[in-house]
């Protein structure tokens, strides 16, 4: 689903005009990148988590010679899907 298409759902679901629910929607992201940004973690009820995660330095290899290649710290995002959500999409376990 494109983001047109999501505005469109979203402004026949909530009975507003499609510049009104574009608005929606891009204050909701802006919203959920400054607060994953301060180190917040963001929990949509229904749908997930999004936070940032250190990860710890570590060896890889250049691919091209095959020699070892330090790799440093840093952050990552991460998000982890609601259980509600995932059944929804999976269904039950059989």
């Amino acid at each position: 689903m494109t983001k047109a298409e999501l505005v469109d759902k979203l402004a026949e679901a909530g009975g507003i005009t499609k510049k009104e629910a574009s608005a929606v929607l891009d204050g909701l992201v802006a919203t959920i990148v400054k607060s994953v940004k301060k180190g917040d973690p963001v929990k949509i009820p229904d749908l997930g988590t999004f936070r940032k995660v250190p990860s710890k330095a570590r060896m890889g290899r250049n691919p091209q010679t095959g020699e070892p290649v330090r790799i440093p710290a840093r952050k990552k995002v991460r998000f982890t899907v609601a259980k509600s959500f995932k059944e929804a999409v999976m269904g039950g376990r059989k």
